[in-house]
Parts: C-alpha cells; structure tokens; sequence
C-alpha cells in the first residue's frame, strides 16, 4: 500500500510540475506573440508583404497551383481556426519518437506568422508565439487573403520570396500562365527552398513534385488518371 501510494503522489507530482512548465511556455509564448504585434501591428505588416513590387492577388494564380499548395501544406487549411489540433497532435507524437522538433504540424495561417515576425528557429516559446499570431490573422482576415499573403511572403529558393519572382526566376512567364506541370513542381519547393531550388536541384525537385500530386489524389484534387498525364 505504501509503495502504491509513493507511485500515486509521484505521478501527481509530475503532473502538476508538468502543467506549471506548460503554463510557463504559454505565458512566454504570450509575451512574445505581445511585444511582437504591439513594436510592428499585423495590418502595417500585412500592408508591407503587399507593398512588394512582384506582389501577385491569388486570382492571378492557376487554381491548380493553389490546390497543390493547400494539398501539400495544409490540407485541411479551410476546416480549421489557424490552428490545427489534430496535424500538432500527431507531429507532436512524432517529434516524441524522434526526440526533436523536426515536425512542426504548422498550418498555413502559422507559417505567414512565422514569415512576417519571427525566425525559423524551432523553438517551443516561438511555436507557441505563432499560434497567437495564426488567431489573430484568421479573426481579421479571410482564408483567400491569408493565402494570398502566405504565396507572397515564403522563400522559393534561388533569391525567390514571393510567387511572381519563382515563376519568372524559373520557368520565365507569370505566374497565371504556369502549366499544371510547372504549377505543381512549384508547389513543393517552399517545403526546403534550398534542397528543392530548381537551378540547383531539379531532379529532388522533381520527386518532390510527384509527392505534391499524390497529395492531391489523396484529397481528391485531382483524379489518378489527371496526376499520370502531369507528371507524364
């Protein structure tokens, strides 16, 4: 009974150390995500990204592009608040097998916040900073504009930060003029810009493109007869 008992208290023990260290990563996380927006506010930050000189509205982009990109990145980018429970959970689980943070289960919305105030540093403190940041977009902007924002405001690779840079830089036309081929050979290279970039690399790009596409059969993007003929 006494050895039940020490096991029974130490497990509440730890889980109370465990809800503290979680509570004290959510206060930084806070903190951060607030000194943030209150230097730089989102709308004057939104408002730089559309500043950009190759700035390009999500109606100028193929719609298969953007399926490809919503495919690959964040299939379920339309169902959720900014914030994805189920894609965390499971890289999460993950990231406890490997002991690491190598998978992040960020969401589109997330990846803009990472993209206009923090560093790629994986840091528990800035992942939780940047869910703060995905709430406030998703409460002040639609889906169409955080997505458009998001296409004008990742790295492509090659000196390439927005779509209309990475449609001149490597297929040399604008990007509504891409073929479905090069729309979702493009789609894969933001995942790793440099392992991906098509001057440097195009065959592992291309690999990436094939699982761009088998991404969209499995959402039902495209048909597995539609994916044959792009990739043919």
């Amino acid at each position: 009974m006494k050895l039940l008992r020490w096991i029974r208290n130490l497990f509440a023990a730890l889980l109370v150390v465990g809800i503290c260290a979680v509570a004290v990563l959510v206060w930084q996380g806070y903190s951060m995500y607030s000194k943030a927006v209150s230097e730089t506010p989102v709308s004057r930050m939104v408002e730089e990204v559309r500043k950009k000189e190759n700035y390009t509205p999500l109606e100028d982009l193929p719609a298969i592009y953007r399926d490809a990109v919503i495919s690959v990145e964040d299939h379920r980018f339309y169902e959720h608040g900014g914030f994805d429970f189920l894609a965390t959970g499971r890289a999460l689980w993950n990231d406890i097998k490997t002991l690491s943070l190598a998978e992040g289960g960020s969401t589109i919305t997330q990846q803009l916040a990472k993209n206009l105030y923090f560093t790629q540093e994986k840091k528990f403190t800035r992942k939780i900073a940047e869910v703060f940041l995905a709430l406030e977009l998703e409460n002040k902007y639609s889906k169409e504009e955080i997505l458009e924002l998001y296409l004008n405001s990742i790295y492509f690779g090659n000196g390439c930060y927005t779509v209309r840079e990475a449609s001149l830089s490597y297929f040399g036309k604008e990007p509504s003029e891409m073929t479905d081929y090069e729309s979702t050979l493009l789609a894969g290279i933001p995942n790793a810009p440099s392992v991906y970039d098509l001057t440097e690399n195009p065959d592992l790009a291309m690999q990436r493109q094939r699982q761009v596409v088998e991404q969209m059969v499995k959402y039902e993007y495209l048909t597995q007869q539609e994916a044959e003929t792009i990739l043919a």
